[in-house]
């Protein structure tokens, strides 16, 4: 089973930025997939960036388009969620997921399409 491992969360002030990495320690990263999902207490889960396996293709949420980016280092094999301008409504425990390459993704923004998720980082955005 792929393991994921999300890091960089923590707590910054609005209009602050973070940036988030996804890795894998034992498989290679490059064959999968990304996408990157919040989830805030009492909400649903919420798909906010996705990226191709050759980081060709990106999509974001409306939610954070213009201020989320989403990037890939396949030498490092290390995937990224660098987020600027953060206000209160970005606070949420934030997870890297993955699907192989090999599987058709139709919308990458979908928690269902995904086979393998991260434990999840806390991002707090608080003044």
């Amino acid at each position: 089973q792929l393991q994921l491992v999300e890091s960089g969360g923590g707590l910054v002030q609005p209009g602050g930025s973070l940036r988030l990495s996804c890795t894998t320690p034992k498989y290679d990263l490059n064959y999968y997939y990304i996408g990157w999902f919040r989830q805030a207490p009492g909400k649903e889960r919420e798909g906010v960036a996705s990226i191709s396996s050759g980081g060709d293709s990106t999509k974001y949420s409306d939610s954070v388009k213009g201020r989320f980016t989403t990037s890939r280092d396949n030498t490092k094999k290390v995937v990224y969620l660098q987020m600027i301008n953060l206000n209160h409504e970005d606070t949420a425990v934030y997870y890297c997921a993955a699907v192989h390459t090999l599987v058709v993704v139709d919308d990458p923004l979908r928690e269902g399409e995904y086979d393998y998720w991260g434990q999840g980082t806390q991002v707090t955005v608080s003044s």
